[in-house]
């Protein structure tokens, strides 16, 4: 079950402190869009461009790693001036790879921020990257997100309590 496990676990991407992360030595994110930084759809609004804005004058290189069609993913990559693989079959390794390579990255120093378990957080471990799983922002979703979604509860449930006793044991 650990290759499903995040390495954290927040309520929003908006809400991460990535300048502790780039002092920490992380220097390129991979970013999965939809629910993961606005609703399923949604184009890049005044929020997620601010943030990219921030990110890329602290310093850091993005890559939009979405499954999605390259007409959806260009135009939000565009209005964040972000670099992005579309169709990237995730959890497959062979795209997050290759977005380690278009920003010139390492796997050290790169993180991976996704809402999703089973297609996200499993690549991004498999690829052997550092994982951010955020909360979805949105509860509409399509039939089969809604069905992995359930699926994904009992991985966090047993993910949660095994975060809950680590930090009992460390007081």
């Amino acid at each position: 079950m650990q290759i499903f496990y995040p390495d954290d676990w927040l309520d929003s991407a908006y809400e991460i402190d990535y300048a502790w992360y780039y002092e920490k030595g992380y220097r390129g994110i991979i970013f999965d869009i939809d629910n993961t930084l606005v609703p399923h759809g949604a184009p890049a609004d005044e929020r997620s461009i601010e943030l990219f804005r921030g990110l890329h004058e602290l310093g850091y290189q993005t890559c939009l790693l979405s499954n999605n069609k390259e007409e959806r993913v260009k135009p939000f990559a565009d209005q964040v001036e972000s670099k992005y693989i579309y169709k990237a079959g995730k959890p497959s390794v062979r795209n997050y790879k290759r977005a380690i390579q278009l920003m010139d990255t390492t796997l050290e120093s790169t993180m991976f921020v996704g809402d999703q378990l089973f297609t996200d957080v499993w690549g991004a471990n498999r690829t052997g990257i550092y994982t951010c799983l955020v909360k979805p922002i949105h509860p509409k979703e399509e039939i089969q997100i809604v069905l992995k979604r359930l699926l994904e509860k009992p991985f966090l449930y047993c993910y949660d309590r095994k975060r809950k006793k680590q930090r009992k044991m460390s007081k």
